[in-house]
């Protein structure tokens, strides 16, 4: 049993699983798999203040969404620290020649460590980069109604044509990224 749970379980199991969580939201409380409304709460919380936006009951509203918030990070600190896999991360070796020309050597953990290190955060570049993700990113999933997880799960399974559209430009705006953007971040 214990071997199961330290190595990456299969799509064909992941998947199901991820749907029934989807499914069961919406048949016990007719509630959205999504986190992204979790901020909205989390600012009611903490500094309603005169703000419009933040003057609603988000005990009633939210606070089913924030424990299911505080379940995802539990949940993913028990999966990547107490049961963490020590092979490294499996990607093709196409993968490997492409991140190898841009500079990407190390694939010993989770992400490239060339990129992700207080190093690379701490400059200007990439203070920008992380900036102006986190504000595009905010922006984006305001601008489209919710995150990839809402719209990617809950509103495809819903058949609703935005969340088609979200998603297609999710998958767009990654690929875009990953040809202009990661050039940009990786140290030379």
């Amino acid at each position: 049993m214990t071997e199961l749970l330290h190595r990456p379980w299969p799509w064909y199991v992941t998947g199901p699983l991820v749907g029934l969580v989807a499914v069961g939201l919406l048949a016990i409380g007719n509630k959205a798999f999504g986190v992204s409304s979790n901020l909205r709460h989390l600012c009611a919380v903490v500094a309603p203040g005169d703000v419009a936006y933040f003057k609603y009951d988000w005990r009633r509203a939210g606070l089913w969404n924030l424990v299911f918030i505080a379940g995802v990070v539990a949940g993913g600190f028990v999966g990547g620290v107490l049961l963490a896999n020590a092979q490294p991360v499996a990607i093709t070796p196409a993968a490997h020649a492409s991140l190898a020309m841009l500079g990407i050597r190390d694939f010993s953990g989770l992400v490239p460590r060339e990129l992700f290190n207080w190093h690379a955060l701490l400059t200007v570049r990439g203070f920008l980069m992380i900036a102006g993700g986190g504000f595009l990113i905010g922006f984006g999933t305001a601008y489209g109604g919710g995150c990839t997880s809402g719209h990617g799960i809950t509103g495809l399974a819903d058949l609703q044509l935005p969340s088609l559209i979200a998603v297609i430009s999710f998958f767009a705006a990654g690929g875009a990224a990953s040809v202009f953007l990661l050039p940009l971040l990786v140290p030379r």
